[in-house]
Parts: structure tokens; sequence; C-alpha cells
């Protein structure tokens, strides 16, 4: 087998959907298998996988053992020479996994490969390519150096800044909602420290691949869109367990003074703190809506459910979008209806259509909801079709 795909869920029941379906359109072409490991959901996740994706393997865990321990139960039942660590709020293209193995089997020394990233907003996301936080890193990023030095390679180091979004190249570190490596790696590295519960431990398993001599690679011949934080609640909880997290992790690997450890849990209070606040987005009030198919029915269910008129548009009239006599200088939202177009599309579209005027769902094969997030801070919405 080429490929197992490893996706953790924990109550995202209708992101789920979404994203195994993406996945097994891109292993049409491929050898592979998608395993889902349910971490206790209290939602109806593993009713809708046993009924819409019977040939998944289901792992419904009693409790919610957290993200590394989710999927190292989740590996050690994986066949496929290659592994694919996928986060439920994620969305494939159908030709990522294999764009991924033909780089991948190109490289010696392989180790965890990572690909270009977008929000639900069409956004690169910057945490698609990282450097090791060492503590003259963190610091430059907590302190805003990377931002007011942006040409400076010294201070650019968190984001991985001597690559560009689009340039493919050898980084550091990899964010866990997409990690592929070799399976026999991920086993050597003894997979996820479980003693992270959530956050971290994608910085630790990227770090130790480097030092037992492996090459980490950003590649962004594929993008694949993340909404980010949709299984996170951005409460107290989430801020002691990011600070836990990262105190973990300069425990575990660098000599941390007294000083330092003060000036980091500082700026993990900081970060996480910055990081609720922004979870708090308002409400965006949409002034046109528009829906990519070619089929005239779905535009009238659409407008039923929304009680609002909605413009059809196809490949020969998405121009209109931003002309004259179009929908400029509005808020519109684009709904993409994954029955007509494909998730390789909607992503090329979502990236060419990514500014403030447009918002985006997506209707997915076969569904009954609209599905998407305006912002990579807040926790996403879904439409339900009557």
């Amino acid at each position: 087998m080429q490929i197992s795909v490893v996706i953790l869920n924990y109550n995202v029941r209708y992101f789920l959907e979404q994203c195994v379906l993406s996945v097994q359109k891109a292993l049409q072409n491929l050898d592979g298998e998608i395993i889902v490991v349910d971490n206790n959901s209290p939602d109806d996740s593993c009713t809708m996988i046993k009924q819409r994706f019977p040939n998944v393997k289901l792992i419904e865990n009693k409790e919610n053992s957290g993200f590394p321990k989710g999927n190292n139960i989740g590996v050690a039942v994986a066949q496929g020479e290659y592994l694919c660590i996928l986060n439920p709020d994620t969305v494939v293209a159908e030709d990522t996994f294999e764009k991924l193995l033909e780089f991948a089997k190109t490289k010696t020394n392989l180790g965890i490969v990572g690909c270009k990233l977008i929000d639900g907003t069409g956004n690169f996301l910057p945490e698609s390519k990282r450097g090791i936080p060492t503590p003259f890193v963190a610091m430059a990023k907590i302190s805003g150096l990377y931002k007011l030095f942006p040409k400076v390679p010294l201070f650019g180091k968190y984001y991985a800044q001597h690559l560009t979004e689009n340039q493919t190249g050898k980084v550091d570190v990899l964010v866990g909602a997409f990690m592929l490596m070799k399976r026999s790696l991920y086993n050597e590295l003894s997979g996820f420290d479980e003693a992270f519960f959530m956050y971290g431990e994608d910085i630790d398993l990227s770090y130790r691949s480097l030092k037992s001599g492996n090459e980490n690679y950003y590649f962004a011949g594929t993008t694949v869109i993340h909404y980010k934080g949709e299984s996170t609640v951005k409460d107290r909880k989430y801020l002691e367990r990011f600070q836990t997290a990262m105190q973990l992790f300069y425990h575990k690997h660098f000599k941390v003074s007294f000083v330092f450890k003060v000036f980091m849990d500082f700026g993990a209070y900081v970060f996480s703190v910055v990081k609720m606040k922004k979870s708090d987005a308002k409400p965006r009030n949409i002034d046109a809506y528009c829906l990519f198919s070619n089929d005239v029915e779905r535009a009238g269910e659409v407008e039923n459910l929304l009680g609002k008129k909605v413009r059809l548009l196809d490949a020969a009239t998405e121009n209109n979008l931003n002309s004259p006599s179009g929908v400029a200088g509005k808020n519109v939202e684009i709904i993409f209806d994954n029955n007509s177009c494909s998730f390789r599309s909607i992503i090329e579209l979502m990236q060419r259509h990514n500014n403030n005027q447009f918002t985006f769902k997506i209707l997915p094969e076969k569904s009954r909801f609209l599905i998407g997030s305006n912002s990579s801070n807040d926790r996403g919405e879904v439409i339900r079709l009557s």
C-alpha cells in the first residue's frame, strides 16, 4: 500500500465529512487507505462515517486522549509505506497526494514534508513552514522583530522566511495539520510524544526528525485548505494547554535559564491571549451571494435556504465578479458547488479572489450543508440545507 491518511477527529462532524470526501477523491489513483480516529466526540461523527464512508477504518476512542496519542493509535493500524497526518478541518485537492509522493520519492534522507496551507478566506497561513523556535527565534517572534525587519534573515526564522509561500525548500518545522512522511520514520521516532496533549507536538516531532539526520521540506506545489482551530475552543483551557506545551518543548530540548523561562512564559501567555481575542470576530454582513455551479436547480435550493437572490456563475462568467457591472464593492459570499467544481478548482478560485470583499462557502458533493470560515481565527460556519 502506498499511503495511509490518518485523521484525528473531535466534534467537527461536518468538517470531517468534507475532509474525508476530499481525501477519498485524492486517493482515487493511488493504493491508499483512510483511518479516522475519533476522540469520543459528542456529535454524530462516527455515525456519519459509518453511513457515508463505510470503507474508512474507524477507531472509536472512549475518551479524548489528546492529539499525540490519538494519532499514534491511528498509525498503529496503518499499512501504507507513506503516512499523512491530517486535520479534519482541512480540504485537499484531487492531486495533492500524487504530487507529494512524486516529490518525496526524489529525496534521500527524507524527513517530514508539509505543503502550502490557506485559511477559509484563501489567504496563506505562514505556519505552513517554520523554524525551530530556539530562544532567540522565539524572542524575535514574540517581540515582533520579524515583522519590523522582514528582510533580515536572522529575525525571519520563525516562519522560515528564507522561502516565499510559493518556493519549495528545506525547513525545520511543519504544522501538525498536514504532515507527510514515511511510516517507518514515524515509527523510528516513536510517533508523537504523548507527554503533549495538544500544541507543540508537531514542533517536537519535526525537531526530532532533524536530529535523527533527516531533512524536512516545505512543498509549494499543492495547496490545502486548513480552516484552522476548528477543533479547538480558544478559552482559558486553550491558554493553559498552549503554555504547558511550550514549557514542555523548551525543557525537553534546550537549557532554560530563569530569565528565559520568565520571558517565554510571559510570551506564551500574551500570544495565547491575542489568539483568544482574535477568535471573537463579529459576524460579517453579506450583500450578495454567488454560486459557482452548472446546476440551476441547485441555485434554487440555496436561494430557498438563504432567503436571498443567488447569482449563478461558472468559469466563463467568473471575471464578472470584478467587473463594473458585477458585484464589485460589495461584501460577497461565494458558494462553490462541489457537485460541479473539483476541490482543486475551488482552492484555486479561493486564492484568486482572496481579498476583503469575498468570503467563501462550499457545498460538498452529495451533501446537504454549506461550510466555510470567514477568518483564520473564527470557528467557521455550517448551514444545513432543508
